[in-house]
């Protein structure tokens, strides 16, 4: 169903997704729609913790953020007053939905989900080619492991069409937009790189050889974390190669097993986990010449800012939600052979073995031939 416009829409919302990985995802579909409406003030209605992705971004013209705990009236009363002519819905909830019809825009479009279509003037239907990221039981992942099968996981590779990515272009299609892929973009200033580098003291003369980034975390679960200590070796083998300062990211969440890794790494290492705000997060990660990290929300943000990621991913699909655009030689996306990968649960039930199959060597030899 796509949308039939009298005239260009002059004030266009687009309800924002709510992760930071999500959110990177959905920038080349912010730009095709800058694209297709080049006069129209776009403003992003997002969560709170997510509105410093958008400073300076060349698809977004302002952010209206929503407070922990806002409810949808409050929400909704906000965007009334702005008087939108368009709304793009970019998640499939019920609330995101409400929150515009409330608003009382006038043209609302988002896909269709249950409990959601009657606040949608466009209800868009599921785009043909889209892959449901669908979670296994224990049991047939019980069953894969004994029986030794690949087939399932190896039949989605390179499928690169099944990407996130194509969701949100698809989106802003209904609206005239194109869909043709860009890749993920997002912007730091050289003052705010510079203010980093002071803030977080890499510019005092300790660091010989380059930053290298190292994330390893991850918010969804402990089945996307490669283990810490492989970290660790992986670190101090690449430090010995490259004379490399480590720069270890994470958030609050992240601050035991950052401290485990700058004790286990010792010496030229930096840990910022639980300390940046997402500005600094993004001028940091623009410093490192590759980032290491696991299958989370600053892998999409490096990638975004043009810094090479290299990726062990288990339970998840680089196909699916890798970084950047699909394909880009850029980047290192590490998958065992294990037969239950993707698995897409939070933690493992079994014995770890996508992650655990992954050795140090593999990793260390990815992460020297990312860097450019």
């Amino acid at each position: 169903m796509s949308l039939v416009l009298n005239q260009p829409p002059r004030r266009i919302l687009v309800r924002g997704v709510n992760w930071l990985g999500d959110a990177v995802m959905t920038t080349p579909a912010l730009l095709r729609l800058r694209e297709r409406f080049p006069d129209a003030r776009i403003t992003l209605l997002c969560l709170e913790k997510l509105s410093e992705l958008w400073l300076r971004h060349p698809a977004v013209d302002e952010t209206i953020s929503i407070a922990a705990g806002e409810s949808v009236f409050a929400t909704a009363k906000k965007l009334r007053a702005k008087k939108f002519d368009l709304a793009v819905v970019l998640p499939n909830s019920p609330r995101s939905a409400l929150e515009v019809f409330l608003a009382g825009i006038p043209q609302r479009v988002g896909y269709a989900r249950p409990w959601r279509n009657l606040f949608l003037t466009h209800a868009i239907p599921p785009r043909a080619g889209a892959v449901k990221m669908r979670k296994r039981t224990v049991a047939e992942i019980k069953r894969l492991v004994a029986d030794g099968e690949t087939g399932e996981r190896q039949a989605t590779s390179g499928k690169s069409v099944g990407h996130q990515v194509h969701e949100y272009l698809h989106l802003v299609a209904a609206c005239g937009a194109s869909q043709e892929p860009l890749a993920p973009q997002l912007t730091v200033t050289s003052e705010e790189i510079e203010f980093v580098k002071s803030e977080f003291n890499l510019n005092d003369g300790s660091a010989s050889g380059p930053f290298f980034g190292l994330n390893p975390g991850a918010e969804y679960g402990s089945a996307k974390r490669w283990p810490a200590e492989k970290f660790i070796t992986t670190a101090i083998e690449i430090q010995r190669q490259t004379d490399c300062t480590w720069v270890v990211f994470g958030g609050r969440a992240d601050k035991v097993i950052a401290d485990t890794i700058e004790r286990g790494i010792d010496s030229n290492v930096c840990n910022v986990a639980g300390q940046t705000s997402l500005r600094e997060l993004m001028a940091l990660i623009k410093c490192c010449r590759v980032l290491l990290t696991n299958d989370t929300g600053p892998m999409h943000v490096a990638a975004a800012l043009g810094t090479p990621v290299v990726v062990p991913f288990g339970s998840t699909s680089p196909e699916l939600t890798g970084p950047g655009l699909p394909g880009d030689p850029r980047h290192r996306l590490l998958q065992s052979n294990a037969p239950c990968s993707p698995c897409f649960l939070r933690e493992c039930p079994i014995d770890f073995r996508c992650m655990n199959d992954l050795s140090v060597k593999q990793v260390v030899e990815a992460v020297l031939n990312a860097l450019p």
